[in-house]
């Protein structure tokens, strides 16, 4: 196995946001337009900063006067400064490739796509980096390596990207299948498909103890208003979507208060295997998030912090967030059609050393 990556800058190179006034935007003060269309940006008074700054431009002059009036078809622009992205790492391991896909290890800490505090410090920037390095020796490839697939920027394991565009159409079918497969009877019993194109095992590691060596958990998974993610946060929730994991007990440490486990999920809804777990009484041990019942340990949907960092953006949740580390979650095995040949791969990711069975297995 072989590894790549290239160390990350001390800063990334900022953002750039377009748009375009409409009509029915036509007569509204500049900072009318930036605070209630990217309220979730920053507050009022962090747009405020950010035209005083400079950092707005319309048709291509820069505006610092925040009442200005706008016009339809006038083009803006917000320039955000560069920052610091949080600490990550940024080597990656190839576990498999060929012409149409690479399959990598990804390590826990990792952002896979850009969002939030990380625009640059991602798995799509080391990939993209990695292309260019080699454009002039791969002349063929259509695009460069894109993943295909999420996995939780605190969990390690394999994420498979495609390198073509018929890979991709294929590999992002594997996975839309996979979810939709699960069917809800009338008696709101979730059940699986008779088909199933991929598999995907995990390990984890949980607290507590589990008595029975296998269950299955059919809690659906739904979203609720969450400080800090604009979105909303993921739950367990009865009005949510279907979802079903399938979890086997590996070894029990009585004398750590904790259950090795092996997971395997046949839907993909996000966070899944941190809910249901949770949801069971069993969370990932060290996940600062999702308690008993799948729900936050922070429950104040209203809060709202309205205090901004030096870039005018809001500071970062005092609570905690979807990407925050500390569990041990590990995408361990995949077994899938591969997407032009007509074979079955299968994918292994190595252990880390915690998620490893007391001295009866390899890394």
């Amino acid at each position: 196995m072989t590894n790549f990556g290239r160390p990350w800058p001390e800063l990334n190179d900022g953002l750039t946001y377009h748009d375009v006034v409409s009509s029915s935007d036509s007569g509204l003060p500049l900072i009318k337009f930036y605070s209630s269309k990217y309220k979730n940006s920053a507050p009022l008074q962090g747009w405020l900063q950010r035209i005083h700054n400079g950092q707005i431009t319309v048709d291509g002059e820069v505006v610092t006067d925040p009442d200005i009036i706008l016009r339809a078809g006038s083009e803006l622009v917000y320039h955000r400064l560069p920052w610091k992205e949080p600490d990550a790492p940024y080597l990656l391991e190839v576990l498999y490739e060929d012409d149409d896909m690479i399959a990598l290890g990804k390590p826990s800490g990792l952002q896979v796509l850009p969002g939030g505090l990380f625009q640059q410090r991602t798995v799509l920037t080391q990939l993209q980096w990695h292309r260019m390095e080699y454009s002039a020796s791969l002349p063929g490839q259509e695009l460069h390596p894109i993943p295909v697939h999420r996995l939780g920027r605190g969990t390690s394991g394999i994420l498979l990207c495609a390198k073509t565009k018929l890979a991709k159409t294929r590999l992002a079918a594997y996975f839309a299948d996979a979810t939709s497969v699960l069917r809800v009877k009338k008696d709101m019993n979730v059940e699986l498909g008779m088909e199933r194109r991929i598999t995907k095992i995990y390990r984890a590691l949980v607290s507590g103890m589990i008595d029975i060596d296998e269950i299955i958990i059919k809690q659906p998974i739904g979203m609720m208003r969450y400080p800090g993610v604009a979105k909303g946060l993921y739950v367990a929730l009865p009005s949510g979507k279907p979802a079903l994991s399938k979890v086997i007990v590996l070894e029990r440490n009585v004398q750590k208060n904790q259950t090795l486990v092996q997971v395997e999920i046949q839907s993909g809804r996000p966070h899944q295997i941190r809910i249901h777990l949770s949801f069971i009484g069993h969370p990932l041990l060290g996940d600062p998030l999702y308690v008993t019942g799948g729900q936050p340990e922070c429950f104040n949907s209203d809060l709202v912090d309205e205090s901004f960092a030096d870039d005018g953006g809001y500071t970062r949740p005092a609570q905690p967030v979807p990407g925050d580390c500390g569990y041990y979650l590990h995408a361990h095995q995949v077994v899938l059609p591969h997407p032009t040949r007509n074979e079955v791969i299968k994918i292994i990711a190595p252990l880390p050393y915690v998620l490893l069975m007391n001295g009866r297995e390899r890394m």
